[in-house]
């Protein structure tokens, strides 16, 4: 059973999301702080975090940040939920590491829908059981690391995911559309920015796809199917 972090101050939609995540079949832990959540997750980290933004004491951004910075955290997938819906706020979160968005008001089963389809591509990126090489890049779907010329490299969930299916699709033009419906796996409403943000920080991460992963003006990405050779 996976097990969820919720972390929402607002006691009506805490209890909310834990009937709704408990009657999907995860066990659901509720902090209603920052400072709380932190300490939960340096205790046990969880298999998943749903993170508001307005916090009490530290909030969701810095939470975000956090999570993301310590190597033994970097990975658990994040799912922002925050009455705020303005662009600039969906693309701070996800510029810190976050894998999905909600905004208030939401519909609990769709965050219960978000959650099973991102556990689950999480969760099928270990079972391929060969390492990848891509010019410096290493990835070991297995042990879920990244290497760039011998350096591990700390990606997002959904930047590992992401990674993985551009080396899947090597050659091929793909549209943000078709990205977020294979990678993030439903219609996606945060739009297409989304995409972009996700690119621009596995390009600052692995400068190697700074020349590799091409960009197709209006359109989309492509990662070149050789690749090319060090300047």
């Amino acid at each position: 059973m996976s097990r969820i972090l919720v972390v929402e101050d607002d006691p009506d939609i805490a209890d909310l999301m834990r009937r709704y995540l408990q009657k999907g079949g995860f066990e659901v832990d509720v902090r209603a702080s920052g400072r709380d959540a932190l300490a939960v997750i340096a205790a046990e980290a969880p298999d998943l975090l749903v993170l508001d933004l307005m916090l009490p004491q530290v909030n969701g951004l810095e939470i975000c940040r956090q999570v993301r910075a310590d190597v033994k955290t970097a990975t658990i997938p994040i799912i922002i939920v925050t009455a705020r819906s303005d662009e600039s706020e969906r693309i701070a979160g996800l510029d810190l590491g976050a894998d999905d968005y909600l905004a208030k008001p939401f519909s609990p089963g769709e965050l219960v829908a978000r959650v099973r389809a991102l556990l689950r591509r999480t969760a099928r990126a270990t079972t391929v059981d060969t390492a990848v090489a891509y010019g410096p890049i290493v990835v070991d779907s297995i042990q879920h690391t990244v290497v760039s010329g011998g350096t591990p490299v700390a990606l997002t969930a959904k930047e590992f995911l992401l990674l993985q299916y551009l080396l899947g699709n090597r050659g091929r033009v793909l549209s943000r559309d078709v990205l977020l419906t294979d990678v993030w796996g439903y219609t996606y409403t945060g739009g297409t920015r989304t995409v972009d943000v996700h690119v621009r920080r596995l390009r600052e991460k692995l400068p190697f796809l700074e020349t590799a992963l091409v960009t197709v003006k209006q359109f989309g990405y492509r990662l070149l199917e050789t690749p090319p050779e060090p300047a």
